[in-house]
């Protein structure tokens, strides 16, 4: 998984389309997400008493497509204050902004905003299997086919986090063994000095674990099976409350349908009976709320994961 992602020829360090072209995520979905961000980073930015320089910083940035979308918002509501920098194993984007950083790994001391959307289902890590007499084993793969067998137990890293968050004990069970994003996670918030980080992702917690697991694949737009091959995106769900507890910090843990109501997004149709007296904004305001439909849908984009720690303040979104 990691040389399949991030090796010389991994799927997100070549390319010139990027993550985009093979998968949709919220922030390509709508500008009503992007909206939302910019509210939270309002909340933030007001908590922590507006300092002279707020960090956002992007983990996982794909291309650049948030910080871009979010630059010039940020240029209005918080000026020369503002510090962009997006975290990414690829090279720096062609046309991208010139007062937005761009570095392979976290910068220490952020003030500000911390992002993570959609990359801790990309941190790489193992899967495991009982076998037949119940024992726990390391599944391993075939590069450039996918194929399967099993491989010998797992450490006792593996086993102790296993334990604790996802159980494996009849013939056939699966797991993708988490504690390398825990670490990740944690890893990335302890560079927060104040502010507050967010992770956004397709999740699970230990009460609602898949059975099978949910290791898979994503090429050019369709789900195809999680082939490492370089050209195809290989993904699995998060366990968002051990990431949760890994960090120290306080945290909410909400589902991006709720955590976009409470930012102001809302799926509402407008009245019709403005289609007769302003037919143009009626168009608009029925496409923002087509556009918020999918970003809230509880069977899709809505059914994320927002995981919301405050680092020397509270978070600024409730517990849902």
């Amino acid at each position: 998984m990691q040389d399949a992602l991030y090796g010389e020829s991994g799927f997100f360090t070549s390319g010139a389309a990027g993550p985009a072209g093979h998968f949709r995520t919220s922030v390509h979905a709508s500008p009503l997400f992007t909206s939302a961000l910019h509210h939270l980073i309002g909340k933030v930015d007001a908590a922590l008493r507006h300092p002279p320089r707020f960090d956002v910083v992007d983990v996982g940035a794909g291309r650049g497509e948030l910080l871009t979308a979010l630059h010039p918002l940020l240029a209005e509501s918080l000026g020369s204050r503002a510090r962009l920098t997006g975290v990414e194993a690829a090279p720096r984007p062609p046309g991208l902004d010139a007062s937005i950083g761009w570095r392979r790994d976290v910068p220490d001391g952020i003030v500000g905003v911390l992002l993570g959307t959609e990359w801790l289902d990309n941190v790489p890590l193992d899967v495991a299997e009982a076998d037949r007499d119940g024992r726990v084993r390391r599944v391993l793969v075939e590069p450039y086919t996918g194929a399967e067998s099993l491989g010998g137990p797992v450490d006792a890293a593996d086993a102790f986090w296993l334990a604790r968050w996802w159980p494996v004990r009849s013939p056939g069970e699966r797991a993708e063994i988490g504690w390398p994003r825990d670490v990740a996670w944690a890893d990335a918030v302890s560079a927060v000095r104040r502010g507050c980080a967010l992770a956004v992702d397709y999740g699970h917690v230990r009460d609602d674990r898949p059975v099978l697991g949910t290791l898979t694949g994503f090429r050019a737009g369709r789900q195809v099976p999680p082939v490492p091959d370089g050209g195809c995106d290989v993904t699995a769900h998060v366990a968002v409350d051990a990431a949760a507890t890994a960090t120290g910090s306080p945290y909410v843990l909400l589902r991006q349908r709720a955590a976009l109501h409470a930012l102001g997004v809302s799926a509402a149709r407008p009245p019709l009976d403005q289609a007769g007296t302003d037919p143009a904004g009626y168009l608009r305001a029925l496409s923002r709320a087509g556009a918020a439909a999918e970003l809230t849908d509880a069977a899709g984009l809505g059914g994320h994961w927002w995981l919301l720690h405050g680092i020397g303040m509270d978070p600024p979104l409730p517990q849902r």
